[in-house]
């Protein structure tokens, strides 16, 4: 059986739990929760877990460097596990995506994400496996503080359901593989 690294980009600090940028986290922890794997085990500079889920060995990672730093995490725990970047997926916001979707997709650029850019830098590459969840754009204002504030009282009513539509999709592509999944998925 091969092995998954899942990794969920956020920033450590309960100052950062519901903000848009921490999506990643969020998916993370609903996973836990739903697959009864805990993540609190430090290392890797972050906090991590393993177990069994939707029929693979996958390892969960919460980077705790802080979102511009996430790729030496991620690194670490890839060399840890002898894993290469095809068994890594990423699950991350994304502001050009509209709030309450999810799309996967497989390599690309970093898109103005700090942490997809500490990715590239660390691992070389952009060759891996996202999950992306839409956070939208703010209508004006600064990017930066949008992705650092918390969802707003209409988004954080739905969250829930982007969060399951978010191991959804995971779990997709994992029994069934990336391209399968991003047809479906991304079509919706």
């Amino acid at each position: 059986m091969a092995a998954k690294l899942i990794v969920g980009l956020g920033n450590p600090g309960p100052q950062y739990s519901w903000t848009r940028h921490n999506a990643g986290f969020m998916v993370l922890d609903r996973l836990s929760r739903l697959s009864d794997i805990p993540v609190a085990r430090k290392a890797f500079s972050g906090l991590a877990g393993d177990g069994n889920w939707a029929g693979e060995r996958v390892y969960l990672l919460k980077p705790q460097t802080f979102m511009n730093l996430s790729g030496r995490s991620v690194a670490e725990a890839l060399r840890f596990y002898k894993l290469s970047l095809s068994d890594l997926i990423v699950i991350h916001d994304d502001l050009d995506i509209p709030f309450g979707k999810v799309k996967l997709k497989e390599g690309g650029g970093h898109g103005g994400h700090n942490g997809l850019r500490s990715l590239a830098q660390e691992l070389g590459s952009s060759d891996y496996a996202r999950i992306r969840i839409g956070i939208g754009r703010p209508v004006h204002g600064d990017v930066v503080n949008y992705v650092l504030t918390n969802f707003s009282k209409p988004e954080m009513d739905s969250l829930l359901e982007v969060l399951d539509g978010s191991i959804d999709a995971l779990e997709m592509a994992l029994r069934e593989g990336m391209p399968k999944a991003m047809s479906i998925f991304n079509a919706k």
